[in-house]
């Protein structure tokens, strides 16, 4: 079972999960066990989710084995409930519980990830606003965090410092203000990557509104409430508008209400809480 965002990049994330989990070899599985013992494991949602990341759960348990086979009872981005079996994993008892650890690792965490993302997109549903993740990652897993976001119905901010310019606060003091950051970029952006600033009051708004061609977007950043109402009018529908800072679910909803594009929420990613889920196995 191989989806297609299952990169090269993604293979070798999980080889080197592994390689760091098993190293030389699982010793308590190798001298417990019987080489020629078989299991059948059934991996156990033990909370209400949203799942996501079978497949690199799947990829583990092949890495370690390819004999082991993985039967997904369910599919990456469907809810779940407390009780529901997600897959059914049979093959060598040693492979299986080597891999189970990172498989779970992986298949937590994403989900916990694509469980928070629903709820914020269901908290904003009726309005304009979209859900974004940010930067707030863990380092060397950006690729599976942004991948679980979508699964769970939000959208992915720039990936990276390479694929759109975010002019912030600290770029504007160092460039000299907002317009002449901007100047400077668009001297520099000849393959024409999307330009978003940052803007931390109304009057940052207006200068941001004034420059010529229109940007792609602007950033609200740490804004009240009423503030965005203004920004949302001020602007009348020239950029899109994102708010970003401090988001939670308990004002995800008002923030929305402001009238604004985006919604961008760290927390998906830099706090996550892992779905609840274990891998329960007993003898073929």
């Amino acid at each position: 079972m191989v989806a297609p965002e299952m990169t090269a990049e993604i293979l070798q994330i999980i080889r080197r999960a592994l390689d760091e989990d098993i190293g030389p070899g699982d010793v308590t599985s190798q001298w417990t066990l019987p080489a020629e013992l078989e299991l059948e494991g059934k991996l156990l949602a033990k909370a209400d989710g949203v799942v996501a990341g079978l497949a690199v759960a799947a990829a583990a348990f092949h890495m370690v084995d390819e004999r082991v086979r993985f039967t997904p009872l369910c599919e990456d981005g469907q809810r779940v409930r407390a009780g529901d079996i997600l897959a059914v994993i049979q093959g060598p008892a040693r492979a299986i519980l080597s891999a189970e650890r990172t498989a779970l690792n992986f298949l937590q965490r994403m989900s916990g990830i694509a469980t928070a993302a629903r709820r914020y997109v269901d908290s904003v549903a009726g309005t304009r606003a979209i859900i974004l993740d940010t930067r707030k990652t863990a380092p060397g897993l950006r690729v599976l965090d942004k991948w679980a976001v979508r699964l769970g119905g939000g959208q992915n901010h720039r990936f990276g410092l390479f694929d759109m310019v975010l002019i912030k606060d600290n770029h504007i003091a160092a460039a000299g203000g907002i317009t002449r950051a901007v100047a400077r970029v668009r001297a520099h952006n000849q393959a024409g990557l999307p330009i978003e600033v940052e803007v931390k009051s109304l009057a940052e708004l207006e200068e941001a509104l004034s420059i010529q061609p229109p940007l792609d977007r602007i950033m609200l950043d740490n804004m009240d409430l009423e503030t965005m109402r203004r920004a949302v009018e001020m602007t009348a529908g020239r950029v899109p508008l994102e708010a970003s800072g401090g988001v939670s679910l308990e004002w995800v909803r008002a923030i929305a209400e402001t009238g604004v594009d985006y919604i961008s929420v760290g927390a998906l990613t830099h706090s996550v809480k892992a779905l609840d889920i274990s891998l329960e196995v007993e003898p073929l």
